[in-house]
């Protein structure tokens, strides 16, 4: 007995819709560059730089209370998360803290920021002494500048940039250019809409994001290509066969495997939101949002994308007469 979502075969016609789904995708778009530009993104420690602790003891760290302790420091965004050794259990516990406000004054700038995270540092430490007793080991203690979280960002950045670029060049090896322009601005389309909801839902983006945001476009453009692949099998297939029609039956042919594969997918991000706790609470959002967005943009964007721009047919074209 095989499980099925929908029907195997179904007769949808998803190419009707393109209208009304191009405006709802091109006020999205606008509605996630308004909110980048006008609240911006919440950035984590990772990118706005600040303080590191790294802690081990004996026994096993209640990480809830090493937040706690944290937290009433008043030193701004606490991050919290264990690191566990090969065996699974807990080893040791990194504390991020956000990079301290300085305020401007005649002196030097730099030293007057390093001193305030060298005291956020101590103060890191000291807290966690009365928590956890003096015999404490700290393993690590980091400071990460404005100059490393800005570079961060920008690696993060090329990395997203480049991944699309990469794909670009494969799609357009593989299909013709109508394809590769097609899945490209679906990709676009995803990760421009994944960070508007960031910045309208005020979530924080960190590293742990710009991983989502690479498996997303990994998925999307896996997608895309399933239904790319059944679109060109069925261009040669049906030599005349509208294209309109052609592309609602491509899309019909893949629509069980699409659906059973974002539904399962579904489940293993639903059971690690659920599970996973606040660490992980960003990076699990962001994958359940960018399932169902890249499912819908291989539906709704990438497929009509080639009726925009046609797809070429050359057995459309009339053969010369005979002895002409």
């Amino acid at each position: 007995m095989h499980l099925k979502l929908i029907p195997v075969k179904t007769n949808i016609a998803f190419i009707k819709l393109r209208f009304v789904a191009s405006m709802f995708s091109v006020a999205l778009i606008v509605g996630s560059i308004a909110a980048l530009f006008t609240i911006g993104l919440n950035f984590g420690v990772d990118f706005r730089g600040g303080v590191t602790v790294e802690v081990a003891d004996e026994e096993p760290i209640n990480i809830s209370a090493v937040r706690s302790a944290v937290s009433g420091l008043g030193l701004g965004d606490v991050k919290v998360q264990s690191i566990r050794d090969f065996a699974g259990a807990d080893e040791a516990v990194v504390v991020f803290i956000e990079q301290q406000e300085v305020e401007q004054t005649d002196s030097d700038d730099e030293d007057a920021n390093e001193l305030a995270q060298q005291e956020a540092a101590v103060a890191v430490q000291e807290a966690l002494k009365t928590l956890l007793g003096e015999d404490v080991e700290f393993r690590k203690i980091e400071v990460v500048g404005p100059t490393v979280s800005g570079e961060l960002i920008q690696k993060g950045a090329i990395a997203v940039a480049l991944a699309i670029g990469m794909m670009l060049i494969y799609i357009w090896f593989r299909f013709e250019w109508q394809f590769s322009l097609g899945a490209i601005v679906a990709l676009v389309h995803d990760v421009a809409i994944t960070l508007g909801m960031f910045s309208v839902t005020g979530l924080e983006f960190n590293l742990a994001i710009i991983a989502a945001i690479l498996t997303i476009v990994g998925y999307s453009m896996n997608d895309t290509v399933v239904v790319y692949d059944r679109v060109r099998e069925n261009l040669r297939k049906f030599k005349q066969k509208p294209l309109t029609d052609l592309l609602d039956l491509s899309i019909n042919d893949t629509l069980s495997r699409t659906v059973m594969t974002s539904v399962t997918t579904l489940l293993a991000l639903g059971a690690l939101a659920s599970l996973g706790g606040e660490v992980l609470r960003g990076f699990t959002f962001a994958m359940i949002w960018g399932i169902v967005i890249g499912t819908y943009s291989s539906i709704f964007v990438a497929s009509p994308f080639l009726l925009a721009t046609g797809v070429k047919r050359d057995w459309s074209k009339q053969p010369a007469a005979v002895g002409a």
